[in-house]
């Protein structure tokens, strides 16, 4: 029990009006002082349930299916080596083959799966720190066009890494309130996830102080800001589409009410699509409307609320926008294009890539199939990946081109030991147990995933590392 856990009279005294007859409030509280149990997503862009099964087998770390997420585990590891290596300096993180990702927070990706289809176009308009937008771009199996945005400069730094290490190729980033997706990008989206800034009530039990400036004004302020954007996310919708909104709070002026208020504004255009049925043992938090109501005692997790509906007429916005200022990307020279191609496919055997090469200045970049149609609603921080930076001789390929595309690479590649990759996630040149005759870029390994470049010499492996990925920490290994 954390009994630092800081949880006020009034929010209490809130709770009892809106809590469900068949809950406890002591259940409730005590929920809130238990520690969260760690939970993990498998990234299948990079690695399949089954292998990321069979890894943690042999270090010893148990795993618990989520039963929500087929891809989710609760996990716990050895007690020695809990106390010594943090669970993202270990291999399977650095990987990219895992996500730290709490449990209940799998479930508004889930409740888009079924929609989801690898062409579609798909919007994450809350998007950082970037768990929901690696798990939908891996349902959608880097295919189509995911775009994520994210308000906060800062946040939007942490997403861009996060989606380079999980080798997310399919999305573009954007940096807007997100209340101007529906004026600029007016029935763009076959689904949508807005996974509205709240709160955070649910979240008491991974942040203790969760709570501290917790007031009823500010619910009703936040409540809003959740309206202007799922009334917003509501336009940006194409009809047919699939809205999932979802918030990691309890409190019916931030769920209920902001769908409630949806379905208000556009009484004949939209559906609510209920949860119930989501997985074995839903309806235990499923509300009269096919709402997922989530406390923290109902699967010992945090709390959070999840609503599906689906568009099933347009409304026309009077507000709508049309973006200024000319596109900077141009399609990449088709000689050049062919020579670049050439090139990865005698050095890596890669035989295609899905999307189409676009140049700024000396850049090469990838973009999605399908980003055609979106690509001048909005001004993007990010589109796409960076492939490479064009000189005279050539291209040369950029540390995501390893992340995103390693996978597929039949030769060239490097499987790197703890020791070695230890080494180069401290930004030091791999030593190699014998010399090799290779050259080149080589793409490095780490538990059978791709993390990066490196270049072959004599004894060695130069490291491509970029500087701003560099750890100055034990990591791997702990003994």
């Amino acid at each position: 029990m954390d009994a630092n856990t800081y949880i006020p009279d009034s929010f209490i005294d809130d709770v009892k009006s809106y809590l469900p007859e068949h809950l406890s409030l002591d259940d409730f509280i005590a929920a809130c002082r238990r520690p969260l149990r760690r939970s993990v997503r498998v990234n299948t862009l990079k690695m399949s349930v089954a292998e990321f099964q069979r890894q943690c087998a042999k270090k010893g770390w148990e795993l618990t299916a989520i039963p929500w997420c087929e891809e989710g585990f609760w996990l716990t590891r050895p007690s020695d080596e809990e106390a010594a290596l943090a669970i993202g300096n270990t291999d399977l993180h650095l990987s990219g083959a895992m996500y730290v990702q709490e449990a209940s927070s799998m479930l508004p990706p889930v409740a888009l799966r079924a929609e989801v289809k690898q062409s579609d176009a798909v919007l994450d308009m809350a998007s950082a720190p970037g768990s929901k937008t690696s798990q939908i771009a891996a349902m959608m199996d880097n295919s189509g066009v995911l775009v994520a945005n994210e308000l906060s400069s800062s946040r939007l730094k942490v997403l861009a890494a996060t989606l380079k290490r999980m080798g997310v190729g399919n999305c573009a980033l954007s940096h807007f309130d997100g209340v101007i997706f529906g004026d600029y990008m007016y029935e763009c989206f076959d689904n949508i996830l807005l996974d509205a800034p709240c709160s955070g009530e649910g979240t008491v039990r991974k942040d203790s102080d969760a709570l501290k400036n917790w007031s009823i004004e500010s619910n009703i302020d936040i409540a809003a800001v959740q309206k202007a954007l799922i009334k917003s996310a509501f336009y940006a919708l194409k009809p047919g589409g699939t809205l999932v909104y979802s918030t990691c709070t309890l409190t019916p002026l931030e769920n209920q009410q902001v769908c409630e208020y949806l379905l208000a504004e556009f009484p004949d255009c939209i559906e609510v699509q209920p949860l119930d049925s989501l997985f074995d043992g839903a309806d235990k938090a499923t509300t009269s409307e096919g709402y997922l109501h989530v406390w923290p005692q109902t699967y010992d997790s945090e709390g959070f609320f999840i609503a599906k509906f689906k568009k099933v007429a347009s409304s026309d916005n009077p507000n709508q926008k049309v973006k200024k200022g000319a596109f900077p990307f141009a399609e990449f020279d088709k000689k050049q294009s062919q020579a670049f191609m050439q090139t990865i496919k005698k050095q890596f055997g890669l035989k295609s890539l899905q999307g189409t090469l676009m140049q700024r200045d000396k850049e090469l970049w990838l973009f999605p199939d399908g980003f055609d149609e979106l690509h001048d609603k909005i001004k993007y921080s990010r589109l796409g990946i960076q492939l490479g930076v064009i000189h005279k001789g050539g291209v040369r390929l950029t540390h995501e081109f390893a992340t995103v595309f390693g996978q597929d690479c039949d030769t060239n590649t490097f499987e790197m030991s703890a020791c070695q990759a230890n080494d180069y996630f401290n930004g030091k040149d791999i030593r190699l147990e014998k010399p090799t005759q290779d050259n080149g870029e080589v793409v490095l390994m780490l538990c059978g995933c791709p993390v990066g470049l490196g270049k072959w010499q004599k004894n060695k492996i130069k490291n491509s590392l970029p500087r701003d990925l560099v750890q100055n920490a034990q990591l791997i290994t702990w003994v």
